[in-house]
């Protein structure tokens, strides 16, 4: 059985958006025809996708299923495109970098600007994930990434650690008089810290960061949901340095408590020959060095 690629692309975005109209927003397509589409998978499926519910369409257990192949084949098709986007010795095109929500959102903006601004041609999608693409199978061109690359057909740039601490608002610590002068009075404040989120609970416990998990007033494992409860004084949490200092609002809690990241920048060998990708890559590897090394 073929499916074609339109159909796939429809599936996803129905799925993504709960509606037909949504989905015909989204690909800019009418919504008879979103409908028409999903009919023809349901057809050479021979399975239903979706039922409709209160507030939109459900998927079944089908579409569920089906949903990590889809979005496998959706990151095939936009490194096909990537690939064929134009590339030429001034490093024209499309460069897709994937790195964590904290990198993202709050580290990588001001980094790339001086890539963006000015520069003609050149084109950047940023995913950003806890979890680690699969650069062997193209679902991004480069990776920001905080664990040691361990594939061979890899090549990887250590640009030296970022380095952890806990912070807190000015005025939670002065509502509470003074601040924690070691790890265990920490007992007697509101904590923030991950949910579900094994590893990164290991971590904190190796430093002797190890609370009991009812003294999380906000667990979240979204490092973004964290950063932002530390900033609305719900709790001390654990944050970037280069970050929290920043923040004039913040302060740093226990600065003998420090937890360090080795942070890589990651490419699949065969990029090394894709102007745009490697004139991407070096710059990456020059600013987040230096990104490093500024708050050591």
């Amino acid at each position: 059985m073929s499916v074609a690629w339109d159909l796939i692309e429809t599936f996803l975005a129905v799925m993504r958006s709960g509606s037909l109209s949504a989905a015909s927003r989204e690909l800019s397509v009418a919504q008879p025809t979103i409908r028409r589409r999903v009919e023809v998978l349901e057809s050479a499926l021979g399975s239903a996708l979706f039922t409709r519910g209160p507030n939109g369409l459900l998927p079944t257990e089908a579409a569920t299923t089906l949903l990590p192949t889809a979005e496998r084949m959706e990151a095939a098709a936009r490194a096909f495109e990537r690939s064929a986007s134009t590339n030429d010795s001034a490093g024209r095109g499309t460069v897709r970098i994937a790195a964590s929500e904290v990198v993202g959102v709050e580290v990588l903006p001001k980094l790339l600007q001086p890539l963006v601004v000015g520069s003609s041609g050149l084109d950047l999608e940023v995913v950003t994930s806890n979890r680690l693409v699969d650069l062997l199978r193209r679902d991004a061109d480069i990776a920001v990434r905080m664990t040691t690359p361990t594939q061979a057909a890899l090549v990887a740039r250590s640009v030296g650690p970022i380095t952890l601490g806990l912070f807190a608002t000015r005025e939670l610590l002065q509502s509470h008089g003074r601040c924690p002068r070691k790890l265990a009075e920490l007992a007697a404040w509101p904590l923030i810290g991950p949910d579900q989120d094994r590893a990164t609970w290991r971590a904190l416990a190796a430093t002797g960061f190890d609370a009991p998990r009812k003294q999380f007033v906000v667990r979240s494992d979204n490092d973004l949901v964290q950063l932002a409860a530390v900033r609305a004084g719900l709790g001390i949490g654990v944050c970037q340095l280069p970050i929290a200092t920043k923040d004039p609002n913040l302060e740093r809690v226990l600065p003998r408590f420090s937890l360090s990241l080795e942070v890589f920048v990651v490419m699949h060998e065969d990029q090394r020959k894709v102007p745009r990708v490697r004139r991407v890559f070096d710059h990456l590897v020059s600013e987040l060095a230096a990104y490093s090394a500024s708050y050591k």
